[in-house]
């Protein structure tokens, strides 16, 4: 309707996925560039999440031109399959052909004919890559099956990479008990954040100029306007410029206007649900609302798309735009407003926090040598909450709030909610919270005689292999070897059946986890994560 009253060739604010109209943020190269990391690191699981509408699927498409000629991708857009279903699609998705299979071994002939396929992939040096949108609508039966698909490895590798992206609650579900041998398995996740203001800015001039316009139809003044309505979330941004463009061609006007903009935004997200409003509005702010809806009804007579709804908080005046954007994570349905979490920049000030807790006080810049002169030692980590909980012991983690990134000190964990940490301030904030702000990395101790080496194998003497070697001896009811003896067969196999049953990697080689799982086992005073979360303290 308004293409030629601005001289534009096409629809610059469409929300479909038209790659003409790509615009690539930061945020969206750094999804990207996991994604491309994970298919390249010895397969598991890779997770992207992001809020509706942030361009998961922008992302999705770029990934999809840019696999290496040796992967053969599976595509999967609807999720809601039964285990059966599931891998029946995967089967056409990579052209496996399924022998007819007796009446109740249907999974079983799928899988067999995956696992064939999979193995005569990896003798040709192909790669296998199934890619589950929407994953947040995937049952637990069939996440399930799809970490039981990963099982099939090499000793250097995984045969099958699955990559998961769905919106947020994808996250909380992987955070589930049941699943938590999955969430083990997530060797790299990223959550894509809304755009700033900054590039709110250029992805609106950007769309505009793919379009054809010469003009200027949103003037610079109004972009702090368009990301408050919109909250940088492009889906938003599309719904709301593209009433603004309707809006400013009803009126004859050239450019769109404050007051167009603020209207657009009253009629196009009048619609959101009460329930997910941040606050009461006060009963003036209300009647304006109505007033600015009744003053758009003039605009329902042209044709246009109808707005979808969409779960945000809505505008408090059609008069102005929100003056705080509620936080992301308010997005899951049904989630009570996010608490805020403490953060603060500086990421040793944490580490001196963290190191309190196991009672020594860490002097210099780098906490992590001067921990080593303790008897600590510091221990990155990337694995979410699964690994957290395994390892059991309070971490230093890192949490994005929305465009800020930030540390804070994790000293307790249960099944509701965590206590957080930073700059004097403390605060519990709900599990669901927390998993929205996590990106999966974390930093904690674990105590170890310097004189101990960070990994042992079979053949290794020493005090280190001492200790090991009675440790497991003791663990099984065993006698303890010999001091002094080189670490031997026994001994390792002693070492790969405790790490199966501590769900470790079962390589037969100590490394930090074997190490603070064996302390946790054997006495050796730490401060734990989980026995503090009843009481926070």
């Amino acid at each position: 309707m308004y293409n030629h009253y601005f001289d534009l060739k096409g629809a610059p604010f469409s929300i479909a996925p038209d790659p003409r109209y790509l615009f690539m943020s930061e945020r969206h190269r750094e999804a990207l560039a996991h994604l491309l990391y994970g298919i390249g690191s010895g397969g598991g699981f890779v997770l992207l999440t992001g809020e509706i509408g942030a361009g998961k699927t922008t992302v999705c498409r770029c990934f999809i031109e840019q696999v290496p000629a040796n992967c053969r991708l599976a595509y999967i857009f609807n999720p809601r399959l039964s285990v059966g279903e599931l891998l029946q699609s995967v089967c056409d998705e990579l052209h496996i052909p399924v022998p007819q299979a007796t009446s109740g071994a249907g999974i079983k002939a799928y899988v067999d004919a995956i696992n064939v396929h999979l193995l005569e992939a990896h003798a040709r040096g192909l790669n296998n890559v199934l890619v589950i949108d929407e994953a947040q609508n995937l049952s637990a039966e069939v996440l399930e099956q799809l970490r039981l698909l990963t099982n099939l490895e090499t000793s250097e590798r995984k045969l099958l990479q699955i990559i998961l992206i769905g919106q947020p609650e994808l996250r909380s579900m992987l955070a589930r008990p049941e699943l938590e041998q999955l969430a083990q398995r997530v060797i790299a996740r990223y959550h894509l954040g809304p755009l700033s203001e900054a590039e709110t800015g250029a992805y609106v001039a950007h769309r505009l100029a793919v379009a054809g316009s010469s003009g200027r139809p949103f003037p610079p003044a109004l972009t702090p306007a368009i990301h408050a309505w919109t909250q940088g979330v492009p889906r938003r941004i599309n719904l709301l410029c593209d009433r603004a463009l309707l809006g400013a061609y009803v009126e004859n006007s050239p450019q769109v206007t404050r007051r167009i903009l603020n209207k657009a935004a009253a009629e196009v997200f009048a619609t959101e649900a009460p329930a997910a409003r941040p606050r009461r509005l006060p009963l003036a702010a209300g009647a304006l609302l109505a007033l600015a809806a009744l003053s758009a009804a003039a605009w329902q007579v042209m044709p246009g798309r109808e707005a979808a709804p969409v779960k945000r908080a809505a505008a408090p005046a059609a008069g102005a735009p929100p003056q705080a954007p509620a936080p992301a994570a308010n997005a899951v349905r049904g989630a009570a407003p996010a608490s805020v979490p403490p953060l603060q920049a500086d990421q040793a000030g944490a580490l001196r926090s963290l190191a309190a807790l196991w009672g020594q006080s860490l002097d210099g810049e780098d906490p992590c040598a001067a921990a080593l002169r303790q008897d600590l030692r510091c221990h990155q980590g990337r694995g979410g909450l699964y690994e957290l909980r395994l390892l059991d012991r309070p971490a230093v983690v890192t949490l994005h709030e929305g465009p800020r990134t930030g540390y804070a000190v994790l000293s307790a964990l249960d099944g509701q909610g965590v206590t957080l940490s930073a700059g004097g301030r403390r605060e519990r904030i709900g599990l669901a919270d927390f998993v929205a702000r996590f990106g999966g990395e974390f930093t904690t101790f674990w105590r170890m005689p310097r004189a101990f080496r960070d990994e042992l194998a079979e053949g290794d003497r020493g005090p280190d292999a001492d200790w090991l070697a009675a440790r497991l001896a003791q663990l099984e009811g065993a006698p303890a070897p010999r001091p002094a003896a080189a670490l031997d067969g026994v001994t390792r196999e002693r070492l790969r059946r405790f790490q199966g049953a501590q769900d470790l990697k079962a390589d037969g080689v100590a490394g930090p986890r074997t190490y603070m799982r064996l302390n946790q086992l054997s006495g050796v005073p730490e401060p734990r994560l989980l026995a503090r979360a009843a009481t926070g303290n």
